[in-house]
């Protein structure tokens, strides 16, 4: 299959909202690159095309020996994240190049990835929707339980995967098919238009959408 994906590392900055052409649109900031080539994988070397990207200053005195000989390879300052992108035109990219916000222009659907917002312990109403039980007669000060988690004698235990209280977010999430509202070179900015996953500063992963959406 002949997909050609872009993709870049950035940091999210938070949402504003813009005017266009009348209208106000929520969009979310990302300082998005440079980022450094440090990788190309090939068919015939590594069984598969991919491009591996570094984002992110870090002192060098707190990488090890073989990831500083490993951007040494490719003549760059040690990064402090690293990822993979799988694309078929991994050999037309050259090992210290930069990629930049330039990759990227207005009206483009793209993919973010990055890590949710943790909220610690939650409860199943707040982790998972419940409705709760009922607030009026007859009921003990238990209006916020799950309720049953299965039956008693059949069959004697509670099935793997039933929704319960625990902890939530903190996981790696992709939005699909977000649109990039407008990408600033000089700053490095891209701005996409509605919420990405993760907080203020958080990592994320912009790349060229799986499928392309109504955004």
């Amino acid at each position: 299959m002949d997909r050609q994906v872009k993709g870049i590392l950035g940091a999210k900055l938070g949402m504003t909202q813009v005017w266009d052409n009348g209208r106000v649109v929520p969009v979310t900031v990302v300082q998005a690159g440079p980022c450094v080539v440090t990788q190309v994988r090939t068919a015939d070397k590594d069984g598969y095309s991919a491009v591996q990207l570094a984002y992110g200053a870090i002192d060098p005195r707190k990488v090890n020996k073989p990831v500083t000989g490993h951007f040494a390879k490719a003549d760059a300052a040690p990064r402090r994240h690293l990822v993979e992108l799988r694309t078929t035109d991994a050999s037309e990219y050259e090992l210290g190049s930069e990629v930049t916000v330039e990759a990227f222009q207005a009206g483009q659907p793209v993919d973010v990835t990055g890590k949710t917002k943790g909220k610690g312990f939650a409860g199943v109403m707040k982790r998972h929707g419940f409705h709760g039980l009922k607030a009026s007669h007859g009921v003990e000060r238990k209006h916020r339980s799950p309720g049953s988690i299965g039956a008693c004698a059949t069959p004697s235990r509670v099935f793997k995967g039933v929704r319960m209280a625990g902890r939530m977010g903190a996981e790696k999430t992709t939005v699909q098919s977000l649109t990039v509202h407008a990408v600033d070179g000089d700053k490095n900015l891209l701005l996409i238009k509605g919420a990405v996953p993760g907080p203020r500063g958080g990592l994320v992963v912009v790349r060229s959408a799986a499928r392309e959406g109504n955004s």
